[in-house]
């Protein structure tokens, strides 16, 4: 990050929020952060690094815990610091393991406890500066966080013997609210789930459904880019939530977490609500229910059904629905996914291709999201022999992703390699 492009600075109506200094062109990393505490989440747990976050399909485990995996030996020596304290606490609650923000908030407990000097991403915004919304959140919301809190008790007291009493200093139940309203899902070059962290300078960040920057991540580093011209002075947003959502619900959703109603220019108008709703209302409803209910299949006969089931849907409201519908979209997705599990090649790139439209619909010019999917259409058409289309999906495919990742990302990498492929075989 270049020196002085960012300050944090009061911004009317959302308390604080971070502008730029210099004037910014659209690809520009604004930022790059290390996490204040990260860890991979329950359902990538044995799939993925410990310390990077990369995936690798032969990781080493901890030889006390048996549950932390590692790359190598490299990654395990620079993960011990943090890791050797929350080693016992993980082999005591086999197989009860913790959900993803227990296991994060003790790794920050035993941070406070041990750390002495400021976190690098702590530069712009300290973890203790951090909002929690306590008195701002549903009862609902309290009363899961005080569950969460006696979960962590629980999971620390190997460590620990009574969390509340050796911990003056440390409100468990604040630090969960932080957690809440702050922690980002750290995700691979794909956009797919593998951790979450703190990055409490990345929390100045305000929100906008129509922002002017993205967040990426390389491992476990978090990179900031501006996806539009940014002008000196001009606040720097990123959206909080999954924009595929009419405006009610990204309303709901975002009062819910994060204790605030957006009035973006795109909620206001509800610009694309009508496109993202369009078709019989019985039938979208259906495919928002079985879509919902999909959850993480694993074995080739759970994607059979996954893929049986998306099929039957399709087929049943193929006059019904649109492909702009959003929850027909998030179908097309899964079917996908299926056939892609199960190297059904042919199949899944019909389902890709009838996404594409949508995407660019609801996905800004520049949104790391629509580069990816049309990355995965790209290497689909590969696979089938498809060089010429593949070479020109993948084309807009990067000039999407030097923006979005920039030219040095190792998922931008991979697809220069893939563009390489088709020209060859071309």
């Amino acid at each position: 990050m270049e020196p002085g492009r960012l300050e944090k600075f009061p911004s009317p109506g959302r308390g604080s929020g971070l502008r730029a200094l210099k004037r910014a062109r659209p690809g520009e990393l604004l930022y790059r952060a290390e996490p204040f505490a990260c860890t991979v989440t329950k359902q990538r747990l044995g799939g993925v690094c410990e310390r990077c976050l990369r995936r690798n399909e032969r990781l080493l485990r901890c030889s006390q815990c048996k549950i932390a995996r590692y790359c190598d030996t490299r990654c395990q020596k620079e993960a011990w610091q943090e890791h050797k304290q929350e080693c016992k606490c993980l082999k005591s609650i086999e197989p009860n393991f913790p959900p993803d923000s227990v296991r994060l908030v003790g790794r920050i407990v035993f941070k406070l406890l041990g750390q002495s000097a400021a976190c690098p991403s702590e530069k712009l915004y300290s973890f203790s500066d951090l909002q929690s919304n306590i008195e701002e959140l549903s009862e609902e919301m309290k009363e899961g966080l005080r569950h969460l809190a006696q979960t962590l008790q629980l999971y620390l007291r190997v460590e620990i013997q009574d969390a509340f009493q050796l911990l003056p200093a440390i409100d468990i139940f604040q630090i969960f609210a932080k957690v809440t309203c702050n922690c980002f899902t750290i995700s691979n070059g794909e956009m797919q789930d593998v951790g979450v962290g703190l990055y409490p300078s990345m929390s100045l960040l305000n929100h906008s459904c129509d922002p002017n920057c993205v967040i990426v991540f390389e491992g476990r580093q978090l990179l900031l880019r501006s996806v539009r011209e940014i002008q000196i002075g001009e606040e720097l947003t990123i959206s909080y939530i999954e924009s595929l959502m009419p405006s009610s619900e990204r309303q709901k959703h975002l009062k819910r977490q994060y204790c605030f109603e957006c009035n973006c220019l795109l909620c206001q108008t509800q610009e694309k609500d009508v496109d993202m709703l369009a078709g019989e209302e019985k039938a979208w409803k259906e495919i928002k229910d079985a879509v919902t209910k999909v959850g993480d299949p694993r074995s080739q006969e759970e994607w059979e059904q996954v893929l049986a089931m998306c099929q039957a849907l399709l087929n049943n409201n193929a006059d019904s629905l649109p492909d702009t519908n959003i929850y027909l979209l998030k179908l097309l997705d899964c079917a996908m996914d299926a056939c892609i599990n199960l190297r059904r090649w042919g199949e899944a790139l019909l389902y890709g291709k009838r996404t594409l439209k949508p995407y660019r619909l609801y996905y800004s010019s520049f949104h790391p999201l629509r580069a990816v999917q049309l990355m995965r259409v790209g290497k689909l058409q590969h696979t089938q022999d498809m060089f010429s289309q593949a070479l020109e999906t993948l084309k807009q495919a990067y000039n999407i992703m030097k923006v979005t990742h920039g030219a040095d990302h190792s998922l931008v990498q991979d697809l220069m390699k893939l563009k390489e492929q088709c020209e060859a075989g071309m």
